[in-house]
């Protein structure tokens, strides 16, 4: 089970980091957060409702609430990232992020197996080639070079922190609501921010009211991504949950190429037939 939410997560993320990059191309980047999380918000409060998950607050809430404050920090990074590009470069570092829940895994005593750990570097290196590395042609701004690895580092603190919030399926519910409304409150206010700064909140021709299906994917597929990772930490070890939930990169490598055309280059081919040789490791070690 760990790995099938595990892998789960990455599908769901993998679709939401292309549906969200190509939003921000569009519409300012904390537009895209503010708005897809808001519609997670109503979709979540309605679950919480209708379980009674609020009978299951209790202090664990606060990890919600960090991850929660380090959530639209990194995605409004990540998106940023992807706007500078090349892409070939920021969708690959973005999954550097693994590194912090395997790193949380391993100093509360998980040691995966032989078989287990060649699969995590299989796998990671396997992420890596994916997103298609460009070795060579546009050269990385350093700024979206520090956003990649800020948003990394939040990915992968969101992942650590989401999995400590809820030890149950109505708490995950209730954990996962109060993370988007933090979301909402600390992106709104950036918002705000932004805004009285003169930096505008909509592209010049208005709200692309025909794209709210795509937010609304985006914000959905985001929270859903968060709620199976957290039970794939639950069921198994960390350090496998979190290899697993990291292999987005080859998802939205290949949506690029099933939506948009891309080709996928031989490096890519390559890292996506060494993440698939990662999994099978992980999930039989």
């Amino acid at each position: 089970m760990t790995a099938l939410f595990a892998l789960a997560t990455s599908l769901l993320w993998g679709l939401a980091d292309f549906g969200g990059g190509l939003l921000t191309r569009r519409v300012p980047a904390l537009t895209v957060v503010v708005v897809s999380q808001s519609i997670a918000v109503v979709v979540l409060g309605a679950l919480v409702a209708a379980t009674g998950a609020w009978s299951e607050a209790g202090p664990q809430l606060w990890f919600a609430v960090a991850a929660g404050l380090v959530g639209p920090v990194a995605m409004l990074a990540f998106y940023k990232a992807l706007a500078l590009g090349p892409m070939g470069v920021v969708s690959p570092l973005g999954s550097l992020g693994v590194a912090v829940p395997v790193g949380v895994g391993l100093v509360l005593g998980e040691r995966p197996g032989l078989l287990q750990f060649v699969g995590i570097l299989v796998a990671v290196a396997g992420v890596v080639l994916a997103g298609g590395p460009q070795f060579k042609g546009a050269p990385v701004q350093r700024q979206a070079l520090l956003l990649t690895l800020l948003a990394a580092f939040g990915f992968g603190a969101v992942m650590a922190l989401i999995a400590e919030a809820s030890t149950t399926l109505t708490g995950l519910f209730l954990a996962l609501f109060v993370q988007r409304v933090t979301n909402v409150a600390a992106g709104g206010t950036a918002l705000y921010i932004s805004v009285k700064r003169g930096a505008p909140a909509l592209p010049s021709d208005g709200f692309p009211y025909r794209s709210l299906p795509a937010f609304a994917f985006v914000g959905l597929a985001d929270v859903a991504a968060n709620g199976t990772y957290a039970l794939a930490a639950q069921q198994g070890p960390v350090t496998v949950a979190a290899v697993l939930a990291s292999l987005y990169p080859v998802v939205t490598a290949l949506a690029a190429r099933a939506m948009l055309g891309e080709r996928l280059r031989a490096v890519q081919t390559a890292g996506a037939g060494l993440a698939l040789v990662g999994t099978v490791l992980l999930a039989t070690g």
